[in-house]
């Protein structure tokens, strides 16, 4: 081989020499699971508290009879996520790294300011954190929630949020609230954006008398384990917080917008026949609802009708009532779980409607396409002028109904004779 070859082999294999060059070792590195943000004593201040979690706990490279802890939780004072996460470092022995954080939790303090849209703003510069990541509102001190929250089957933080978001969102009792929606809907200037709510503070003596799942993070009635419930939503309109939705609302709002997907619905109301019971439901989505527009240009004013098509299975039937070979019991079970779920979904529109002025469906993309350009979109005005006085209607359509393995239940006259 002549020098020039060599030469030439030596230039052009040594750029890929330097490939490594920046590289870190898993060792030499921090990984933040949770960032909680709270007000600072000074305007334009915050706390900013670094969940991070131990890699080693609960996996093989973990020592037998090692006494280290899951998680380390620190806060520090700054102006935004970035530097706030630079300062950290000056007290953090490995480098803090945000690529697997899971969520973001503020305090709903901060939730309801006006700056909660300016802090926030840095997590969409910054390409180590995710669009995926969730944004959770706490009823009390974000550090104070990350403390607190203790799972005691689930040791290692990251997988805990994990699990347990997926779940609830699959259940429908809290939205999906990614960073990326937040700031897709808020830009839009048109929807309202539906944040997590969560809390590890228990409300006494609170009545459940709408539904089974007609509670806020805070009030189910729970004993014994993690002290941490997630459960309803936290409303925000352009950017900020403006109100709380139920677990039962906040499913309502997850049927009502195609853009959400969710799996099993549990649910239960009053026995038609006998109303001392409740009747349990699983209730699932044949198809994803239909929403229609009919828009008028000249008035401005559109009126939205929405399928809902689903499919019922009967899972409980504490008042043993036939309504399996009684036809005429079946078609009042029936009609009277449309009329309630109608009736639920009619009140929360109306509430979006005077309260917000704005809805949490995603109904704007249906009214796009009247409008020839985003300035005419914009004049009409969706969340002040068109969906405040929009005529809704929203009809719910059985699809089947099932009543799971057996059809009859045990006679409780043949049982007690």
């Amino acid at each position: 081989m002549t020098y020039k070859k060599l030469m030439f082999l030596f230039l052009f294999t040594l750029p890929l020499l330097t490939s490594c060059y920046d590289k870190i070792e898993l060792e030499q590195q921090s990984y933040v699971v949770a960032l909680g943000i709270d007000k600072g004593e000074d305007e334009g201040s915050y706390t900013f508290s670094f969940q991070i979690a131990n890699p080693e706990v609960g996996s093989t490279m973990a020592t037998a009879g090692s006494s280290e802890e899951p998680e380390e939780t620190v806060s520090i004072l700054g102006s935004d996520i970035i530097t706030a996460t630079s300062l950290a470092n000056s007290f953090v022995t490995k480098k803090i790294m945000l690529d697997h954080m899971k969520i973001i939790v503020v305090s709903e303090e901060v939730a309801r300011s006006e700056d909660f849209i300016r802090v926030i703003q840095s997590a969409s510069r910054i390409p180590q954190i995710r669009g995926s990541v969730q944004i959770i509102v706490s009823k009390e001190g974000a550090s104070q929630f990350l403390e607190k929250n203790k799972p005691t089957m689930e040791t290692r933080p990251h997988k805990y949020f994990q699990y347990m978001l997926q779940r609830a969102q699959q259940t429908g009792i809290i939205p999906d609230a990614d960073i990326h929606r937040f700031f897709q809907i808020t830009e839009g200037d048109a929807d309202l954006f539906l944040a997590i709510y969560a809390t590890t503070t228990k409300e006494e003596n609170k009545t459940n008398k709408k539904g089974d799942h007609d509670y806020l993070a805070g009030q189910i009635p729970k004993q014994g384990g993690n002290p941490t419930q997630f459960m309803g939503s936290a409303v925000f309109k352009e950017g900020m917080m403006i109100d709380t939705l139920t677990g039962e609302d906040t499913r309502l709002c997850n049927i009502l917008d195609k853009t959400v997907d969710m799996d099993e619905l549990f649910m239960s109301f009053p026995d038609p026949v006998k109303p001392t019971y409740q009747v349990g439901f699983n209730y699932a989505q044949s198809s994803e609802p239909k929403v229609s527009i009919d828009y008028d240009n000249k008035a401005n004013h559109a009126s939205i009708d929405v399928v809902v098509p689903f499919e019922l299975e009967i899972i409980a039937i504490p008042s043993m009532v036939d309504y399996a070979l009684n036809q005429d019991d079946q078609n009042q079970l029936i009609q009277k779980f449309e009329r309630t779920i109608e009736a639920k979904t009619n009140q929360l529109i109306t509430k979006s409607q005077e309260t917000y002025g704005s809805d949490p469906f995603y109904w704007s993309l249906y009214i796009r396409k009247f409008f020839k350009d985003v300035p005419a979109y914009e004049k009409g005005d969706w969340n002040k002028k068109i969906y405040p006085n929009a005529a809704i209607h929203v009809d719910y359509q059985l699809k089947r109904l099932t009543f799971g393995k057996m059809i009859n239940d045990s006679k409780i006259n043949e049982v007690r004779d």
